[in-house]
């Protein structure tokens, strides 16, 4: 319990001076970049706190002079601490809206100009979407949990179809990513916390740029497996792969 009250109360205080340097550097700051080194910092805050360690795994895919959709599975909240503290490059969220509606924490994030999209399909969506694709176009990256929401049991839950859209509007590519281990470090529903160990597995990236409309669940299908692949234990890849 002690760790717990220890953990979160490091991550609100990071939570208070981040956000307001945020707020004073948003002006001087319209890319993001500054902002976008807060968050970093407030990542390796909640991760050197609880004492986890993060392994990034396969680098090498990406380049860094173009722009992807990266799509994670999602188990836990410490995947945004480890993505945001360990992955050395700028990035946005694509984040549902009603977290842009959290009293400073919203603020920051809109500050830090991730992507807020309205999962119930209004007119809002598809205007925010089109935006999206266009800044995505223009070179900046972004991370999207195709899940939604965090899995209970770690499985990977049905794909939400709209971060596939994006992608195949944009035409850049996706990269599958892997989170493995962080649901053991702070599982969906509870606040307690354990110290523990996070990999990232960083995939092959995925062309959409030859894809229409028509061949968003292929995609889906495609990036599903090649997240689900790195899941697997390795008994069980090799089990499928005979």
């Amino acid at each position: 319990m002690f760790r717990t009250i220890f953990v979160w109360s490091c991550i609100v205080i990071a939570t208070l001076i981040l956000g307001i340097m945020a707020f004073l550097t948003y002006p001087f700051d319209r890319n993001g970049k500054i902002i976008h080194l807060y968050a970093r910092l407030w990542g390796k805050v909640a991760l050197i706190a609880n004492r986890v360690k993060v392994r990034v795994v396969g680098l090498y895919h990406i380049n860094r002079d173009r722009p992807y959709i990266f799509m994670s599975n999602h188990q836990s909240s410490y995947d945004i601490f480890a993505l945001l503290g360990c992955l050395p490059f700028q990035f946005k969220w694509l984040a549902k809206k009603e977290l842009f509606s959290i009293p400073f924490f919203g603020w920051t994030m809109a500050s830090a100009g991730y992507i807020s999209i309205d999962r119930e399909g209004t007119r809002e969506t598809v205007v925010a979407m089109n935006e999206a694709a266009k800044k995505i176009r223009d070179g900046m990256s972004v991370i999207i949990f195709p899940e939604g929401s965090r899995s209970l049991n770690g499985s990977l839950q049905p794909f939400k179809k709209g971060g596939f859209s994006l992608a195949i509007k944009s035409k850049v590519p996706i990269i599958p990513v892997t989170i493995k281990g962080s649901r053991e470090i702070m599982p969906r529903h509870s606040l307690r916390v354990r110290p523990g160990k996070i990999e990232i597995k960083i995939g092959e990236p995925i062309e959409t740029k030859d894809l229409t409309l028509k061949d968003r669940p292929f995609l889906m299908e495609k990036v599903r497996g090649a997240i689900q692949k790195n899941l697997d234990p390795p008994n069980d890849r090799e089990t499928k792969e005979v």
